[in-house]
């Protein structure tokens, strides 16, 4: 459902990782879930990448705010403090695609980069959370949702390590 939003990051080498329940899905697990959710390296330079591709693909933010003002620590941390946790973009052309990305990285965005696993595409690739870095990510979520997701997740991992 992404697959235009996943060849204009590799091909723009934007550095994220999916983190969502699309990550759940790419790992084998069946799971209802529209959203695309992504954490992503917040310096400047690769936010602005990431912004500047998905004006190009018709997101728009869902918040009267200039996107680039994600590129701005400043303005995260404000956020922040109004409790928002992610940046949501949507698509003006199919309105039911919706991208969050987060304003925070729940860990350190290098160390997860360096563990992501690749999914190959054609042409391309998708960078997925780690499965240890996305139970991790799910356990500080904590919601229902999310701890059957651990729990599927662990059976993943398990069935890899046989």
């Amino acid at each position: 459902m992404y697959e235009d939003v996943f060849r204009e990051l590799y091909k723009n080498k934007v550095r994220y990782i999916v983190v969502g329940g699309i990550a759940v899905n790419l790992y084998g697990v069946p799971r209802m879930t529209a959203d695309l959710d992504l954490m992503v390296d917040l310096e400047k330079e690769n936010v602005l990448k990431l912004v500047n591709i998905l004006r190009s693909l018709a997101y728009v933010p869902k918040i009267p705010e200039n996107p680039e003002n994600l590129a701005n620590q400043e303005k995260r941390e404000e956020w922040k403090k109004k409790n928002m946790k992610a940046f949501t973009f949507w698509n003006t052309k199919k309105p039911y695609k919706q991208i969050d990305i987060l304003i925070e990285n729940i860990m350190d965005f290098d160390e997860a980069y360096n563990r992501r696993e690749k999914v190959k595409a054609e042409g391309f690739e998708i960078y997925l959370a780690s499965i240890d870095d996305l139970i991790e990510i799910k356990r500080k979520s904590g919601r229902k949702q999310d701890l059957c997701d651990i729990e599927a997740l662990k059976k993943v991992r398990d069935l890899r390590t046989m």
